[in-house]
């Protein structure tokens, strides 16, 4: 078992699947007591660069582990209005495999809007997580495999396991423009990162590597972005998700929940 001390980022995996983190919709007021399932749900997946995939320290010159299988993914996802205006999300990455990954990953939030003026604007104060697992042949892919200089030659596909076990905290500022059809937002928190990564493969000798690593880190982020309600029930949001000192993504997701 190794931990992340001493480890570059492409080694420790903070950056590989960054984008397990699953995000919940944003920019609407908050719901009052009632159950709404959203039917769609899906979220781009932006790629990793290649020097946070590619370990210095844990094998050296191996190259860029495998992270970039899946370009987006839909997910069923349900929100739940509570009592004192809080609002429960839920999302779920079901058990099935697509492109050599198979994920079992739930997300939560909790949180509560409060209303500042009288435009329309509101504070929202949430807490967040995601659980679970991922399974994907991250260091050592079919193409490792048919690779005379690599390590993974003639060996079998790598099954690696991830878990990515992220909890935050945040705040976020929505304003109403164009009659509340369209919901900039802003907002700030901290990430507690607690991932676990396990190596799964065989060599061509039979040997087996089942190296562990550890990382828990903690990491401020800075959010922006804006929701457009189409439709009743129907949301288009696009945000842009940074963490300073390690990456910033994009990403856009389409929801559609029942009135």
């Amino acid at each position: 078992m190794r931990s992340a001390q001493g480890f570059p980022r492409g080694a420790d995996f903070r950056g590989p699947f960054r984008s397990a983190r699953l995000r919940v919709h944003r920019g609407h007021r908050s719901a009052g007591p009632g159950i709404r399932p959203d039917h769609h749900r899906g979220t781009y997946l932006p790629k990793v660069a290649e020097d946070i995939r590619t370990a210095t320290f844990c094998r050296p010159g191996k190259g860029p582990e495998n992270t970039d299988f899946l370009f987006a993914f839909p997910r069923p996802r349900v929100e739940l209005g509570l009592p004192g205006q809080f609002r429960l999300e839920a999302s779920w990455i079901p058990p099935i495999r697509l492109d050599q990954v198979k994920s079992n990953l739930v997300g939560f939030s909790l949180g509560r809007g409060f209303p500042v003026g009288a435009h329309g604007a509101e504070l929202t104060l949430r807490a967040h997580g995601t659980f679970g697992l991922v399974r994907a042949p991250v260091t050592c892919d079919d193409d490792d495999l048919a690779d005379p200089v690599s390590e993974c030659f003639l060996g079998t596909k790598s099954d690696d396991r991830y878990h990515p076990n992220i909890f935050g905290l945040e705040g976020i500022f929505a304003w109403a423009l164009g009659g509340g059809r369209v919901r900039p937002f802003i907002g700030g928190g901290a990430n507690f990162l607690h991932p676990r990564f396990m190596v799964n493969f065989t060599n061509r000798f039979g040997n087996v590597d089942n190296t562990r690593i550890e990382v828990n880190l903690t990491r401020g982020a800075l959010l922006g972005g804006a929701t457009w309600l189409a439709a009743s029930g129907l949301g288009l949001t696009g945000e842009i998700y940074g963490v300073p000192g390690d990456a910033v993504t994009g990403r856009v997701a389409l929801s559609y929940g029942l009135p």
